[in-house]
C-alpha cells in the first residue's frame, strides 16, 4: 500500500462521490417511479450525457428511507463526452479483428453490469452495481490520434512488469496504437525524468523480471506540473498502476484535465502486494507472494523440526492487513500461529502467546510462527519509545516487529522460564517483493491491462479497473480509495485459519486488547465453537 498524496486529495474524492449522484430522472425530466412512496432517493450515477442505456432503462435507485423497492444503486464512471459534449465516436476496429472474428459476443453490452454483492435475501436490496468492463462498440479515439503513456508508483509488486506490457501490446495488437510512452520514476517522472518509447518489441520478455521497467518511488505528485506535462506532450491516454495513494492522484489528474477540457482519458491499475484495496477481489502480485511465501515457511518448519525446541518466526508483508499472512498459513499447514494487525495478540498472562509457545512446544518440540510486519506494532513502540515517522508516501514508518517479538520470546524462556529453545528468524519480504509474477497472476495482469485499454478507448475516465466477484468493472476512484481492505475477524476464512492453527483468539482476558476490538466481534470469538473447515 503506498499513499502518494497527503490527505488534501479527500476532499477529491469526496467531490467524485459526489459526481456519482446526479439524478437520471432531473437529467431527463422523469417523474419518479411509482412504488416509491417517499422522493427522497440515492443515486449514484455519473454527471455525463446518458447513454442509450439509460436513457431506455431508467435506474432504480435505493430509497434511504423505505425498504420495499429494489435498492438497486448503479456507481457508473465519468466520460469524456461529460464536459466533451460534442466529441466524435468511431466504430472500434476489433470489428475487423481476426482474433475477435469467432467471438460469439465481440463487445460489451452498455447493459451489462456487476454486482457488488452477489450473496443477497429475497426481499433484501440488490445493491451497488458497476458498469462492466470490455470492448465497446464505439470508440472516443482514432488509432493514430493516440499518444498513450504507463507509470508506475510506490512499492515494487510481483506482474508490474506484465501490466506494463500487455498495456502496449494491448494498445498495438487490438488498436493498432504505435505511440506508447514510458514515465520513469513514478510521479515525479511526468516533470523531471526522460522518458522511454515502449513498443510490443522492447516490453516482449519484461513479464518474465521482477521490478518494473520504468522505475518507481514515493511521493512526488504535483498535479498541476503532471497535467501540463500531459498538455505539453500531447499525451491524451494516461494509465497509472499504483496503490490507493496513487489512485488518489490519478483521481486528481482526472479532474485538473476535466477542469481544463483535455480529450484525456485517466485509467488506474489497483497495485498492492497486501490486497488491502477495497471493492475488487485481490490485487495483482497476491497470488504470487502467498505462494513464494511457502518457501519462507518450509525453510521454517524444516529447521525447527531438526532441532530440539525450535521456535521458527516467519515475517511477510501486511502493513495494515493480514491477507498474506492468513493466505500463507492456510496453504501451508505447518504453522502453529498466525499474528496478524487486525488481531491483536498480548505475550503474558494466561491464554497468551508465551503460554501457547511454552505449550506447543512440550506437545509436539517445534513450532512455526507467521507474523505480519503490521502486528503488535504498539508493543514494539512501547519498548523502544519510537516516535511516529512517515515516509515520502506518507506511509507510517514501521518498527521491526519480527527482530522485537524474536527477543521477546527468546528473553522469556531462557531468563523466565530457565527453557533452552532454538530460534529461526526468516524476513523474506524484499525476496518476494522482487519476483515475477507467477502464472496466476500473469493472466490477471492481462486482464487488468485489456480491460483499462478498452475503457479509455471508449472514452471512461477517472476509473480504475478489477474482478468483482470473478466479473472485471470499471470502478469510480474515490470508492477504491475510500476505506481499506483488511481482514475480517467474524469472517469464516479468520475461522478456518483458527481451526488450521489451533492458536487461540487472544481476545478473551486481556481487557486492554478488547477496547481495541468492537464488544460484538469480541464476543463472537470468544463464543466461537468451530465445527468444520
Amino acid at each position: 500500500m503506498d499513499l502518494s498524496l497527503s490527505s488534501s486529495f479527500s476532499t477529491i474524492s469526496h467531490s467524485l462521490s459526489l459526481s456519482k449522484t446526479l439524478l437520471l430522472f432531473k437529467s431527463q425530466n422523469l417523474r419518479p417511479f411509482s412504488n416509491f412512496p417517499n422522493p427522497s432517493y440515492e443515486f449514484r450515477v455519473s454527471s455525463r450525457k446518458p447513454l442509450d442505456w439509460r436513457q431506455n432503462h431508467p435506474i432504480r435507485a435505493q430509497n434511504t428511507n423505505q425498504t420495499d423497492v429494489d435498492g438497486f444503486i448503479f456507481e457508473d464512471v465519468p466520460h469524456l463526452t461529460t464536459f466533451l459534449p460534442d466529441l466524435p465516436s468511431y466504430p472500434n476496429p476489433l470489428q475487423k479483428s481476426q482474433a475477435y472474428a469467432i467471438v460469439k459476443q465481440t463487445f460489451v453490452s452498455p447493459e451489462d453490469v456487476v454486482a457488488q454483492k452477489i450473496v443477497v435475501q429475497k426481499d433484501s436490496p440488490r445493491g451497488v452495481h458497476f458498469r462492466r468492463a470490455g470492448p465497446q462498440e464505439k470508440v472516443y479515439f482514432k488509432s493514430e490520434e493516440v499518444r498513450a503513456c504507463i507509470v508506475t508508483c510506490g512499492g515494487l509488486c510481483p506482474g508490474i512488469n506484465t501490466v506494463i506490457r500487455e498495456i502496449v501490446c494491448g494498445l498495438n495488437y487490438m488498436y493498432d496504437v504505435n505511440d506508447v510512452l514510458g514515465i520513469e520514476g513514478g510521479y515525479r517522472g511526468f516533470y523531471s525524468k526522460n522518458t522511454m518509447q515502449l513498443t510490443p518489441k522492447i516490453v516482449n520478455d519484461i513479464h518474465k523480471r521482477g521490478g518494473t521497467i520504468l522505475q518507481t518511488s514515493r511521493g512526488g505528485h504535483d498535479t498541476h506540473k503532471i497535467v501540463d506535462n500531459i498538455e505539453d506532450r500531447g499525451i491524451n491516454q494516461v494509465y497509472i498502476i499504483g496503490g490507493d495513494g496513487t489512485q488518489k492522484g490519478a483521481a486528481a489528474i482526472y479532474k485538473e484535465v476535466e477542469k481544463r477540457g483535455l480529450q484525456v482519458a485517466v485509467a488506474g491499475i489497483p497495485k498492492t502486494i497486501d490486497n488491502d484495496i477495497a471493492v475488487i477481489d485481490k490485487s495483482f502480485g497476491f497470488d504470487t507472494a502467498v505462494e513464494e511465501a511457502q518457501r519462507a515457511i518450509n525453510a521454517a518448519h524444516v529447521e525447527v523440526e531438526s532441532v530440539e525446541n525450535g521456535v521458527g518466526i516467519v515475517k511477510l508483508m501486511g502493513r495494515y492487513s493480514g491477507f498474506i499472512a492468513m493466505y500463507a498459513t492456510l496453504a501451508s499447514r505447518d504453522v502453529d500461529c498466525c499474528l496478524i494487525p487486525e488481531s491483536p495478540f498480548y505475550l503474558e498472562g494466561e491464554g497468551g502467546l508465551f503460554e501457547f509457545v511454552e505449550q506447543r512446544l512440550k506437545e509436539n518440540g517445534h513450532m512455526v510462527i507467521v507474523l505480519a510486519e503490521g502486528a503488535g506494532q504498539e508493543y514494539v513502540a512501547q519498548s523502544m519509545h519510537a516516535v511516529d515517522e512517515k515516509d515520502a508516501s506518507g506511509n507510517r514508518l514501521l518498527l521491526d516487529v519480527g527482530l522485537w517479538f524474536t527477543q521477546e520470546i527468546k528473553d522469556h524462556f531462557t531468563k523466565v522460564r530457565k527453557m533452552a529453545i532454538n530460534l529461526k528468524y526468516i524476513d523474506p519480504t524484499y525476496m518476494i517483493r522482487a519476483i515475477p509474477s507467477n502464472a496466476s497472476d500473469n493472466v490477471y495482469c492481462t486482464l487488468l491491462a485489456h480491460s483499462a485499454v478498452h475503457g479509455a478507448m471508449a472514452g471512461y475516465t477517472g476509473f480504475t479497473v478489477g474482478p468483482v466477484n470473478s466479473r472485471h468493472a470499471y470502478i469510480p476512484i474515490a470508492h477504491v480509495t475510500e476505506t481499506q481492505n483488511t481482514v475480517k475477524l467474524t469472517d469464516r476464512m479468520w475461522a478456518r485459519l483458527l481451526a488450521s492453527t489451533n492458536q487461540p483468539s487472544f481476545l478473551r482476558y486481556n481487557e486492554v486488547i478488547k477496547e481495541r476490538v468492537d464488544r460484538e466481534t469480541t464476543d463472537v470469538i470468544n463464543n466461537m465453537k468451530i465445527t468444520s473447515i
